[in-house]
């Protein structure tokens, strides 16, 4: 039984591992070609393939519960094929048995998405970003379409690149009174954070007052602010690329800020119910091989595995933008899919037997 389950768990890994290296090789040949269009200043052929690879941890994490689908279709379909799901049967091996083996190695991925998710792709991303808008010129005021804004009490601040480790590339602030009035607005080459407090250099400030406007050049100058380099991580980041604390800890400070945080709750209800995803995946996966994909060939299964993905994906991408404009909560939207795919692929399964 042993040699069995170490087959099984092979043979599904193997298939699994195989169909994430050939959609990352395809999406990274279509990455490459996208960054090509984008070559300007000191944003080179060398610079494009250094933020290709620094994507790359998060292109995994993305592409997991995909190549999960497809891998369980294409390993077991193989064990099917030959006849050698129908041998294990007939040795004594339920369904149930065969799931829970086909789930093992299912399990390896997903904490390898989860450390990925977790420890890798916030900090890769970041630094993939930041260095490609440095090399497009990020030192020139609102110079970058990939900057950031953010809004803290009176004060909207606008940042063209952040690097991990407290600094800032082109940081833009406009500042307002109680009435909402333009006060002033200054710009920085770069601020750096130093013991509680960044120092901004090369600053350009305008103030705006009822005589008219006067403006004053700073070498250095000293911003007291309670953005750390900390929170401008979390914030440079698209809520998708953050990882599963940082958005709950981010959704909170929103919160407290009175800012809407339901793109935040969203992401963090999608990541945080990953595992589960691609779970439900795989449960439909199993259920097409023993039932209605058990004869067929192929590449008719891998064809089933990339429709039935895609329309899982859709759904999801329905489901969570719907969430945040008609106001029901994210974990429904996030659940609603999750559910029904598991609940088709336990019917299934409960058919087989």
């Amino acid at each position: 039984m042993r040699k069995i389950s170490r087959y099984i768990g092979r043979t599904v890994f193997s298939a699994i591992a195989m169909v994430l290296v050939v959609v990352l090789s395809l999406d990274l040949i279509g990455s490459f070609i996208d960054e090509i269009a984008d070559l300007q200043g000191d944003y080179t052929v060398l610079e494009a393939l250094i933020y290709i690879g620094l994507t790359l941890p998060g292109r995994v994490y993305e592409y997991l519960p995909y190549a999960s689908l497809i891998g369980c279709l294409a390993g077991l379909g193989l064990l099917a094929s030959s006849s050698e799901l129908v041998v294990m049967r007939a040795a004594g091996l339920s369904v149930a048995r065969i799931t829970w083996l086909v789930l093992r190695p299912v399990f390896v991925f997903i904490v390898i998405g989860l450390a990925l998710g977790e420890y890798v792709t916030p900090y890769t991303d970041q630094v993939a970003e930041s260095r490609r808008a440095v090399a497009q010129g990020a030192q020139r005021a609102l110079n970058t379409e990939r900057g950031l804004w953010h809004r803290e009490n009176n004060e909207f601040l606008y940042v063209n690149a952040v690097q991990p480790g407290g600094i800032l590339h082109g940081l833009t602030r406009y500042k307002f009174d109680e009435q909402r009035r333009l006060q002033s607005s200054s710009y920085a080459e770069q601020a750096t954070f130093q013991q509680g407090y960044w120092q901004e250099e090369n600053v350009a400030e305008t103030r705006f007052t009822e005589e008219g406007t006067e403006t004053v050049a700073y070498a250095l100058r000293r911003w007291k602010t309670d953005l750390t380099p900390a929170l401008l991580n979390i914030i440079a980041l698209p809520p998708d690329a953050l990882s599963i604390r940082n958005l709950a800890y981010y959704s909170g400070y929103l919160a407290e800020q009175k800012l809407e945080n339901s793109e935040y709750r969203l992401a963090f209800w999608e990541k945080a119910l990953q595992p589960l995803a691609t779970i439900s995946l795989v449960l439909v996966a199993i259920s097409f091989i023993f039932g209605p994909l058990r004869e067929v060939t192929m590449g008719q299964r891998i064809f089933t595995g990339v429709v039935f993905g895609i329309a899982f994906r859709l759904t999801q991408s329905l489901l969570g933008p719907s969430s945040l404009v008609f106001g029901f909560p994210p974990l429904v939207a996030v659940l609603i899919p999750i559910l029904a795919c598991a609940g088709f692929g336990l019917f299934l399964l409960n058919r087989t037997r």
